[in-house]
């Protein structure tokens, strides 16, 4: 077995690792690969600490997908709410695999998809998050999805605990459209 460290599996691809499914199946039986989630699987190692498995398995089934709102308000550490799904934008019409259970989808338009969005490396994978002022004008856009306790208080921790840029605020409230319903919360914590 010729795998690096971390390296996802996918059983559908595994040929190409020079793994057939069955070989994969055997190796997750003898523990030396580990179920990231469903047909996804890495090589085990002792000293690997894998802090976020929950969002490399959604991100391994769905690369081009984006980590947003209350997930990345969480990864920031601007929310007291613990994500039970990972929430990831994906484009308006795009394909999702079946079987993303853990994942809570945003559709997002191309414009909003791609504006405001940086690269991080969880546990060594590559990973598109929003930024954190993308992510709050996000959070107003699907506030009534979120409710509004959460907004208010993710953008309360995020005057508190950031720089604070109401310029790049606005920047991405335009874009997400909601300028008009942010306005009156940027001048009342100003």
């Amino acid at each position: 077995m010729n795998l690096r460290k971390n390296e996802l599996v996918r059983v559908a691809e595994s040929h190409k690792k020079g793994l057939s499914r069955y070989m994969v199946y055997r190796l997750q039986a003898a523990g030396k690969l580990e179920r990231v989630s469903r047909g996804v699987y890495r090589p085990v190692s002792e000293d690997d600490f894998d802090a976020h498995p929950d969002i490399i398995g959604v991100i391994s089934k769905k690369p081009d997908a984006v980590l947003c709102l209350v997930s990345a308000l969480d990864w920031y550490g601007i929310t007291t709410q613990i994500p039970f799904r990972v929430s990831i934008a994906v484009r308006r019409g795009c394909y999702l695999p079946a079987d993303m259970p853990d994942a809570q989808i945003y559709r997002f338009s191309d414009i909003s998809l791609k504006e405001g969005v940086r690269i991080v490396y969880i546990d060594r994978r590559r990973v598109k998050i929003t930024t954190p002022e993308k992510t709050i004008a996000d959070c107003f856009k699907f506030r009534n999805r979120l409710g509004m306790e959460t907004v208010l208080e993710a953008l309360r921790l995020y005057r508190q605990q950031m720089e604070f840029k109401p310029g790049e605020l606005m920047k991405y409230a335009k874009v997400c459209r909601v300028a008009n319903a942010i306005r009156p919360y940027l001048e009342m914590i100003q």
